[in-house]
Parts: structure tokens; sequence; C-alpha cells
């Protein structure tokens, strides 16, 4: 009997291929944009993960995202390490920056201050040159990408002859010398990630009255992370989070204050809907042509159960092809623009994978429901006549 169904099912193929051509237009959709969605989201908190030697961060009670916090004094450095079970505790310094290249040429750039002497929320990764390079006077550290974009002419000769350090460009007015490159998270906004001393940030960003914007601390051996959170909030009444914690914290942001999960949840919905109706309209009209087939399978005393399996059998073959094409493709797209620095770190996770295949399921039951319907009240006698 199963392969009989299968017979039906490919009987026609225009039908066939519009059976297929809709889950797979579903599932491409669906699959597509839900991974951009996701990377998009991570991208949002993708400097928090990236400083991956400190566990805690420590910031000014009222801020809500990573992109939107205040100075703090530097007094708070100390009260933060005078608090019992922080091993050790440094200052970061996180903003925003403009350059000026030597053809006069201005672009924003995420600055990062690292402490001088442990350079604790330094890049991990290092392409060219050396991190420990940042305690030279005027010296900056500037992502891969970055790179890229500040000497788009150095490109076509990367590698042929590399990155070519010691750059000379200003910000603020000052000098600053490139002294590496790195890897580093794509930002949420597409700008250079630079890296420079604690101390350089005083001259390369406006005069504050208070520059440092975080604090990173780190629990002392054996002790849970949210425990000593607590311990910093009750000595010193600024808010403690650990690095988990401040990454969903800066996703909830997006989500609750953003338009962007209601336009991407918009369009999986449609993928979504588009796949049902597709299917839906297809598998009902594929069993009103097929009903004398199915009437002789009942005269024959095939059961309704039987019959009903043959159906999903149709159904579940439908959505595996038709989702084996739709996530290729999209995985074909990932890997299309994956180079490019505007989609770079956007890819399918396995979780994407799972809730498409889910969906694409949900699809073809539900279109499948509705030729069940029409054969469990078919009566075999139809096959007599005329």
């Amino acid at each position: 009997m199963n392969w009989i169904a299968l017979k039906m099912l490919t009987g026609d193929r225009a039908k066939y291929f519009g059976l297929v051509f809709g889950v797979t237009f579903a599932a491409l959709l669906m699959s597509q944009q839900l991974s951009i969605f996701v990377g998009i989201m991570k991208r949002t908190g993708s400097q928090i993960l990236d400083v991956r030697d400190a566990d805690i961060w420590v910031m000014d009670n009222k801020v809500r995202y990573i992109d939107e916090v205040p100075g703090m004094p530097d007094t708070e450095l100390q009260r933060v390490r005078g608090v019992p079970g922080v091993q050790w505790a440094e200052r970061l310094y996180k903003g925003q920056a403009r350059v000026r290249l030597p053809s006069g040429d201005f672009r924003t750039v995420i600055l990062f201050g690292v402490d001088d002497a442990t350079l604790v929320g330094a890049p991990q990764e290092i392409i060219a040159g050396q991190v420990g390079d940042l305690r030279q006077p005027d010296a900056v550290i500037i992502d891969k990408a970055g790179y890229e974009y500040l000497w788009p002419e150095d490109v076509p000769s990367l590698k042929a002859e590399g990155y070519q350090l010691g750059k000379v460009f200003e910000m603020n007015d000052h000098r600053c010398i490139l002294v590496g490159v790195c890897k580093a998270s794509a930002p949420f906004q597409t700008m250079p990630v630079m890296y420079t001393a604690y101390s350089q940030t005083t001259w390369y960003v406006p005069r504050e009255r208070d520059t440092m914007s975080f604090v990173l601390a780190k629990p002392e051996p054996g002790l849970d992370p949210h425990q000593v959170c607590r311990n910093i909030e009750e000595r010193t009444g600024r808010m403690a989070l650990t690095r988990d914690q401040f990454f969903w914290k800066t996703i909830g942001y997006f989500l609750s204050s953003t338009g962007i999960p209601v336009n991407f949840g918009i369009t999986i919905f449609l993928g979504f809907f588009v796949g049902v109706a597709i299917a839906g309209q297809t598998f009902y009209l594929f069993t009103v042509e097929n009903l004398r087939q199915f009437g002789s399978l009942k005269a024959m005393g095939l059961s309704n159960a039987r019959i009903v399996g043959m159906i999903l059998l149709q159904a579940l073959v439908v959505g595996l092809i038709g989702y084996a094409l739709g996530v290729g493709l999209t995985a074909i797209y990932f890997f299309a623009t994956n180079q490019r620095t505007q989609l770079a770190g956007l890819n399918m996770i396995w979780e994407v994978m799972a809730g498409t295949g889910a969906a694409v399921l949900l699809i073809v039951v539900l279109a499948s429901l509705v030729s069940i319907r029409k054969v469990l009240i078919l009566e075999p006698a139809v096959v007599f006549r005329g």
C-alpha cells in the first residue's frame, strides 16, 4: 500500500512539484529569516561574549543594554575590589569615538579601553601584532572587518603582504598608531571595533567627569558568581550581573523596545501561512482527483485507518523533500554571503533547523487534514458511478 501511495503522489508531476515547491518555499523563508533574526539578536550582545576573562559586569543601576552606559567614578573600582568573594576587579571603558584618517575622511568606531596593567577585556584572538603592544604609547588594535573598512585599498594585497601595522591616524585630535589586528564578533552596529589602553581613552574621547563604563570582576574560585553579584550590589549599590545575565538583558531590551521581532515575526508567519495555503490547496485538489482510486481501495476492504496512513505518508514524503530543499538553499545562501562584512557571523544553528522542521511537519499535517476528511466520508460506491 505504501508503494501505491507513492505512485499516486508522483503520478501527477505538476501537482507533485507544486506541493514540494510550496513546502520548500516555506522552509526557505522560515529558516533564512529566523537565522538572520537570531544572528542579529546575538550581535546586540556579542561584545559581552567577547570578554572571556571576566565573569561579572558591574555598572550603573539604570543601564538597559551595553550601548547605553553612563560613566561611573573611579572610586567604584576600589569599592568592588573590597567586596568579599571578589578575586579581582578591573575597569573598562566602552563607547564611540570618531577616527580621522590621513586622507581627511572621518569614521565612527566602537572603542574599548582596557586596563593598562592586566589588559582584562582585550581581544583574545590576535591576527597581526601582539596584545601586549597595547601598552605602547598611542597604541590601538582594530578588528579584521574594521581594518578592511578603514583601509579598503589594502584588501587586494592582504593575502600576499598581510596587514600593514604602524598606520597613523587621529582620534579627538590625538595620534593613534595601529599595532595589531584581531578577530572580534560582529557588533549590532556595523562599525569598526578598536581597543586601546584605558589611560589613552581620556585623550581619545570627549572629556567627561566620569570615564569608567564598567568594572569587570571575577569571583574567587568555588564561589557562585550570582551570589557574588548580590554581595556587590549590597555593598556598592551598583548593578552587578554575570556575563550571561548581561547578555540576555541586552537582548531583552532589543526584543521589547525595537521593531525587529515584529518585522521578522511577520515574515516568518507569512512563510508558514504561504506553505499551508499552497500545500493545503494542492493536496486537496490532488485528493479530489484521486477519489475514485481511494474509493476502489475502500471497496477492496481497506480500512479508513490504512488510507489515512497512506495520506500521511504522502504528506511526510513531501514535507521531508521540501524541508531538505528549503534548508539546503538557506545553507547555500549563508555560505555564499558569509564572506561579506555586513553578513559575517550570520549562520544557521541547529535550533533553527529543528524549529523549521517542526513547522514544516505542522504544515504538511494541516494540509493533509483537509484531504483526510474528504476521504473518510467517501463512500466506496463512488467507484461504480459514471
